[in-house]
């Protein structure tokens, strides 16, 4: 793991800061603990942690509440929330509003690995300059690269790289995703255009490196339904060529 940072998790559940207190601390971490919104702002404005883990359901200021504030003050701050199992409608409601992740309750060792995995490779990331979108072009297929966050913004990098490839209405489309990147609710309406774009031409694609928490998310607003979800690269391409055959 890469040079630990501090931590603020925000939750009034003793045994849920008691469990991520053990887990981070093992891990390296300094850890920061909050037991409700309010004096997780405080501490936040204090300590300016990297990465902070909120509950979205809270007594008084809830996650929400939290999240927003946040993200004004400092929006490269990874702020990954906390769900109630399979609360997919939240989980899109915290990516409108900015969340970078999200980790369901209750709170599994591996899953909490991989949400701070994925963290630590975004600050990286964004430390090195290593986000964005490219394209390129493999036989007759179009692979479309996408790192880093996606959002409103991306709309006219993505558009650009789609049509850099001058996709004829036979082409195949891959989306690879890394692993690492995030979706915020308007980065999935530029995703859903992009996808509406390909069906109108007859075009087959598949999606591949997005990790389970965003597999179930494009179910819920209906992505699966334009592109198919690929497990790697391998499968993505063996999909693409039994459709355009």
């Amino acid at each position: 793991m890469m040079q630990a940072h501090k931590v603020l998790v925000i939750d009034d559940e003793k045994p849920t800061l008691s469990m991520f207190q053990l887990f981070l601390k093992a891990y390296g971490y300094d850890v920061l603990l909050a037991e409700n919104g309010l004096q997780g702002l405080e501490m936040f404005a204090a300590e300016r942690p990297a990465i902070v883990f909120t509950d979205i359901k809270m007594p008084g200021m809830d996650g929400f509440d939290v999240l927003d504030r946040i993200k004004a003050e400092a929006p490269q701050t990874e702020v990954i929330v906390i769900t109630g199992h399979g609360d997919m409608e939240l989980a899109v409601k915290a990516l409108n509003h900015e969340a970078t992740d999200f980790i369901n309750k209750p709170i599994h060792r591996s899953a909490l690995d991989a949400a701070l995995h994925r963290a630590e490779e975004r600050i990286h990331a964004a430390k090195a300059d290593t986000t964005g979108i490219d394209s390129r072009q493999e036989n007759d297929l179009h692979i479309i690269e996408i790192t880093g966050h996606v959002s409103a913004a991306s709309e006219r990098e993505l558009m650009d790289a789609y049509a850099g490839g001058e996709p004829s209405p036979k082409s195949k489309i891959l989306l690879r995703f890394d692993q690492n990147t995030t979706i915020n609710g308007a980065g999935l309406g530029v995703l859903i255009q992009l996808l509406s774009e390909c069906r109108k031409k007859h075009q087959a694609v598949a999606i591949t490196g997005i990790t389970g928490n965003f597999a179930q998310i494009f179910d819920m607003v209906g992505i699966t339904q334009l592109a198919a979800i690929a497990a790697d690269e391998q499968e993505a391409k063996t999909y693409l060529n039994g459709e355009c055959k």
